[in-house]
């Protein structure tokens, strides 16, 4: 007659995961289910009547009643589950104490209602002392409405009522079983229905997030393929401009005594001249218009979406931005940007439940600095390096290493972790052009 519903398998461990209400087609769905069962359940009561087996029945006004609080809120079962439990609860009650002669319909509603509780009610604790409750009290309902009844002789006279394994004893094992067996099982496909939306949730969040990786990885590459050429370019561009400095050198030596000479050597000059142009060109139509090969890579001046999406993750992100913009290299821009996104990657896992984090970019004299903090109150460095993360640490010093800069990590004195690196810029300064 009744069913409990699910707790979550992610309760306090993966609080942070909201199952999605539905849209518009499942509100609409919902409102189609909630008018059907309230038309059905009139209907079916009146096939009961008609068998003979209800004699004194409820009045219509109850029928009413009954059948409204039973069925129609579940219009809204998805958005509200557990006041809509409670409501169907109470309609079903009306319904099977008052006789209206419907012993299908309402309990298909109420499975219904705590199924829902089980498969959508995001505040797990109150989702399962919700089912709890509701189960509870319809066994405890049965039970003494069996016990009642059980000293009614007009009550199922034809059943005896002596010795333990007497008919109407049977027939009370099966009423209690039988509710038992509702309420399991709209308990256990509640909450197999809340894990597999999660574990679903989950796997298209890995899959998200391996295809970002799979084309920041393939963008990363191209940049390197990028800054190699520039660093070719660069010495070539050199080489023409060292032959035009000796070559200029030998014209004005050559001018007056050697004039055909010097003529040459202009020659010379004019095509070393033209030939770094058109290198020249080449290079900043390769590292300012990347698009133009198909690729892009990320970089600091994405960190406004990189912290919007934290946000939609349920971890609120402030960034803040000091200092007067500089042009920052290719490798740099990149390895930036990764340690911000690694850094909140870790405030979402470790810094605990209603964690907020700072995000801040500063432009200095000559280089540039990234700092990411929390104020997560179960976040330790310990706990860090308990639960894997020193790998990811250890991949964020390398990657600023590797572009000449330095990265620090730790507690915080005020609480909270923070992560800050810092790239002077002196080193790239001419290459980056």
């Amino acid at each position: 007659m009744t069913a409990t519903a699910p707790t979550s398998a992610t309760g306090a461990a993966t609080a942070e995961w909201v199952r999605p209400r539905p849209g518009r087609e499942g509100m609409q769905a919902d409102i189609g289910i909630a008018v059907l069962l309230a038309i059905a359940s009139p209907l079916m009561g009146l096939l009961y009547l008609r068998t003979g087996l209800y004699e004194d029945v409820a009045e219509a006004w109850v029928w009413v009643v009954g059948i409204a609080f039973v069925a129609l809120p579940l219009a809204l079962r998805r958005r509200f589950p557990v006041p809509v439990a409670i409501l169907v609860a109470i309609g079903f009650f009306i319904c099977v104490q008052f006789t209206v002669p419907d012993g299908l319909i309402v309990q298909i509603c109420l499975v219904l209602a705590l199924y829902t509780v089980g498969a959508w009610e995001q505040n797990r604790r109150l989702a399962l002392w919700t089912r709890f409750g509701i189960a509870a009290g319809i066994v405890l309902w049965v039970v003494l409405n069996l016990i009642v009844t059980s000293a009614d002789e007009n009550f199922l006279p034809g059943l005896p009522r002596t010795g333990i394994f007497s008919a109407f004893a049977t027939f009370a094992a099966i009423q209690i079983i039988t509710n038992l067996i509702y309420l399991g099982a709209a308990f256990v496909f509640g909450e197999r229905s809340w894990r597999a939306a999660q574990s679903q949730a989950q796997l298209e969040a890995q899959g998200r997030e391996l295809e970002l990786e799979r084309q920041t990885s393939a963008a990363q590459a191209v940049a390197l393929d990028r800054i190699e050429i520039a660093r070719e370019l660069h010495d070539v561009v050199a080489h023409h401009v060292s032959v035009m400095g000796i070559q200029a050198a030998a014209a004005r030596r050559s001018l007056d005594p050697d004039p055909d000479r010097a003529r040459a050597a202009l020659e010379v000059v004019e095509k070393s001249a033209h030939s770094a142009v058109e290198e020249l060109r080449r290079l900043v139509r390769t590292l300012r218009t990347p698009e133009t090969e198909g690729a892009s890579t990320v970089g600091i001046a994405q960190l406004s979406a990189l912290v919007a999406e934290s946000q939609s993750a349920g971890v609120p992100v402030t960034l803040i931005v000091t200092g007067d913009p500089l042009p920052v290299p290719l490798l740099v821009d990149v390895a930036l940007y990764r340690v911000v996104q690694e850094a909140l990657t870790n405030v979402r896992k470790h810094a605990g439940r209603g964690a907020t984090a700072e995000v801040r970019l500063r432009f200095e004299t000559g280089a540039v600095e990234v700092e990411v903090s929390d104020d997560g109150v179960r976040q330790t460095l310990e706990h860090h390096d308990a639960s894997g993360s020193r790998l990811g640490l250890r991949g964020m010093r390398e990657r600023v290493g590797a572009v000449g800069g330095d990265l620090s990590a730790g507690r915080r004195e005020r609480g909270g972790f923070m992560v800050r690196a810092r790239v002077p810029l002196a080193r790239y300064e001419g290459v980056a052009a």
